[in-house]
């Protein structure tokens, strides 16, 4: 019996979703083996695993997984925990998560408990709590299945060390997934260098309150001096000012940073949803009775053309960013 955590690489180590799932999977453990997997990490990007409890982690190589294949990667996540004697598998629920973890369930006949909130319980007996009706309740649930697959909402579970603990690094070859790894490339989309929404600590977005995209440099203007992500509201994304991997919202990315900035965003319960565990939320809409403002921490009633260059300028004094 172990935990099965999916560990994605970023960098010199892992994306702080993985560490964070691996401070969960501690919890929880009672005992069991906390064993990664990952899909073409460097030893010293797994090792720095080590520190928040992960003893071991099969590493897939290879040149042929070079390219994501979800169907692949669902595949070899799936051989490997008939491997490992896996009891219960872990997932971020970032964009990944959501499209493997349902795979990983389908193919080990696992109940799914999906963008989890709390773990309770132990790694053989998990349970879960998770938002229900747009996040306004919470329920707590269990599979009964002998396997669970779970995936865990980015930045609520606060990633912790644990002690330096030496990761023994397996190359694994799934055969299951044999076949599967061709990839079609029909274009390349470049984030330039942009944090995104999922893994940051703060995020700056932008609604309808800035009237067109020619105005949202003043987000991105914010966003700089504070060295945040810059997300937006889903009807901005469907009008075309912004990308859809900048969405934040029941139809885009759950996040949960320490302060989120709302700029010309009214508040509708779709973005709500996706949004409202975030630790600080400051609210910023010319209308004093929008949404936003009854799950803001703070708010500041007036035009966002007028108040983010003033903000910025602030902000941008005391961090010495712009």
């Amino acid at each position: 019996m172990s935990i099965l955590i999916f560990l994605e690489s970023s960098g010199d180590g892992l994306k702080r979703s993985s560490y964070e799932a691996i401070t969960a999977a501690r919890a929880v453990a009672s005992g069991a083996p906390l064993i990664g997997i990952t899909i073409n990490a460097t030893e010293a990007q797994i090792a720095t695993a080590g520190a928040y409890g992960l003893s071991q982690c099969y590493n897939v190589t290879g040149a042929e997984w070079t390219s994501f294949k979800n169907s692949a990667v669902a595949a070899a996540v799936a051989e490997a925990a008939t491997t490992c004697g896996a009891t219960t598998v872990l997932f971020s629920a970032n964009a990944t998560g959501k499209d493997v973890a349902p795979r990983v369930a389908v193919r080990l006949q696992a109940g799914l408990l999906p963008d989890c909130t709390e773990l309770h319980g132990t790694s053989t007996s998990l349970e879960a709590t998770r938002p229900v009706y747009a996040g306004k309740a919470s329920i707590r649930v269990k599979a009964t299945t002998p396997t669970t697959v779970a995936t865990l909402r980015p930045n609520v579970f606060t990633a912790r060390e644990d002690g330096a603990v030496t990761v023994a690094v397996t190359t694994f070859a799934p055969t299951s997934s044999a076949g599967m790894r061709s990839t079609t490339v029909t274009g390349v989309s470049k984030n330039e260098g942009m944090l995104d929404v999922a893994e940051a600590d703060v995020i700056v977005s932008g609604g309808r309150g800035l009237k067109g995209p020619e105005n949202f440099h003043l987000v991105e203007s914010l966003a700089r001096s504070l060295g945040a992500a810059v997300g937006a509201s889903r009807a901005v994304v469907d009008a075309g000012w912004r990308p859809h991997r900048e969405q934040v919202g029941q139809t885009g990315k759950t996040v949960s940073p320490t302060m989120y900035i709302a700029c010309g965003i009214s508040g509708a319960v779709q973005h709500l949803a996706g949004m409202s565990t975030s630790k600080i939320i400051v609210a910023i809409n010319k209308d004093k009775d929008a949404p936003i403002f009854k799950v803001a921490d703070y708010g500041i009633v007036g035009d966002v053309l007028e108040v983010l260059p003033k903000l910025t300028q602030k902000i941008s004094s005391v961090t010495g960013r712009s």
